[in-house]
């Protein structure tokens, strides 16, 4: 019987498991797919606190950023510090973001949202940007440069969090369950006291829903609403290029709009890094239409056309596939964190919606923290789970 269940292998299950585990907890992680199969095996690896309005989840993605810091340092691939040019084994890249404007109008704005964040960054004029990216086009207005933003390979991070917790952290180790779905829950009067699966029974102290975009359909197992839904979006990878063409993480300062947005409809704009193999990945798409994996081409076509505009090098550049991934979109935009107090013992740490990657250590250490009867280091009132129907009401 272990302390902890944890439903979800995706990179913010494998950081609840690994801190609940370092926290001396016994876990269990169960994933119907396989490791990263679902929301995360289809994400560019952001982590970013560039693209934040000021509020809970501007705090959450500052801690968090400083904990994959923290994982670089401690999990080297290399060993001793310096030694590994991606720390851990999973590409982790300091490398900054550039957010840049095509109007004076849309720097003052820019300008206005960095100074109000209260982070590190420094303000880019017209002729400012070619030193941070000597390939980006003429023309544009400015912009700001976030020196906390980073990269890290989402696949890797979460496979390789679940492999460190598996390691024992004093009392604490890390089980996981590969194609074994959640198929209910175990009670004892109201308290929630394990999980039913495909593969039977398992008793736990706690159980904690770290399901992603399917958060809300693990929720409704245990009598629950979340109102988690998929808003997909589409990627672009271009062939490896023999010589780096992109140093940071850039993106136009619509995509800041677009992830506040609540709109169903489609919204796209121009988001392009490279990474380590030599790939450039080119986003960033938005639409609620449900699970549906249908390729776009006009989506395509279109994500391709602002990246050009962006870096016009790119139009010589072939794309050799492209992929979907289903982001785990809720109303106010806050994901889902801590105890349920409609269903004692269950928690939360799902519908990050395109920041999940970006968030989940500060998820998984929120979340050891509170199953262990610590107080958080964040204050999780903005992320409980009955937010909800608190506004109902």
């Amino acid at each position: 019987m272990p302390d902890v269940v944890v439903i979800g292998a995706g990179v913010v299950g494998a950081a609840c498991a690994y801190y609940a585990a370092r926290a001396g907890f016994d876990v269990t992680v169960v994933e119907r797919g396989s490791v990263a199969s679902g929301t995360t095996g289809a994400g560019e690896g952001n982590v970013l606190v560039s693209d934040k309005e000021p509020g809970p989840e501007l705090d959450l993605a500052v801690l968090s950023n400083g904990l994959w810091r923290e994982l670089a340092a401690t999990h080297e691939a290399g060993g001793r510090a310096g030694e590994s040019a991606f720390p851990a084994g999973f590409e982790f890249e300091a490398k900054g973001g550039l957010v840049v404007a095509e109007t004076d109008e849309v720097r003052a704005a820019l300008n206005a949202l960095a100074a109000a964040q209260g982070l590190d960054h420094v303000v880019a004029g017209p002729d400012d940007l070619p030193g941070y990216e000597p390939h980006l086009a003429p023309g544009l207005a400015g912009g700001v440069f976030y020196p906390q933003d980073a990269q890290v390979q989402p696949m890797l991070a979460a496979a390789l969090l679940l492999r460190y917790g598996a390691a024992r952290f004093g009392h604490g180790k890390l089980t996981l369950r590969t194609g074994t779905a959640v198929t209910g829950f175990l009670r004892a009067g109201d308290r929630v006291t394990g999980v039913r699966t495909t593969a039977g029974d398992i008793l736990a102290g706690a159980v904690v829903n770290a399901a992603g975009t399917w958060g809300g359909e693990v929720a409704a197992l245990a009598g629950l609403e979340l109102p988690i839904l998929p808003r997909r979006g589409f990627i672009l990878v271009t062939e490896p290029l023999p010589r780096p063409l992109i140093r940071h993480k850039v993106y136009t300062a619509a995509y800041v709009t677009n992830v506040a947005s609540g709109s169903a409809g489609l919204e796209t704009s121009a988001v392009v890094e490279g990474t380590p193999a030599g790939t450039v990945l080119i986003g960033a798409s938005r639409e609620r239409v449900g699970f549906d994996r249908t390729p776009s081409p006009p989506v395509l076509r279109r994500l391709a056309a602002q990246a050009i505009a962006l870096f016009p090098a790119l139009a010589a550049t072939k794309v050799i596939r492209s992929y979907c991934g289903f982001r785990p979109y809720c109303p106010d935009h806050l994901p889902v964190i801590g105890p349920d107090p409609r269903a004692p013992g269950l928690h939360h740490a799902c519908g990050h919606e395109g920041a999940g990657i970006g968030l989940a250590p500060a998820t998984g250490h929120l979340i050891a923290q509170s199953l262990g009867g610590d107080r958080p280091d964040l204050d999780l009132a903005p992320f409980l789970p009955d937010r909800f129907a608190a506004e109902r009401r």
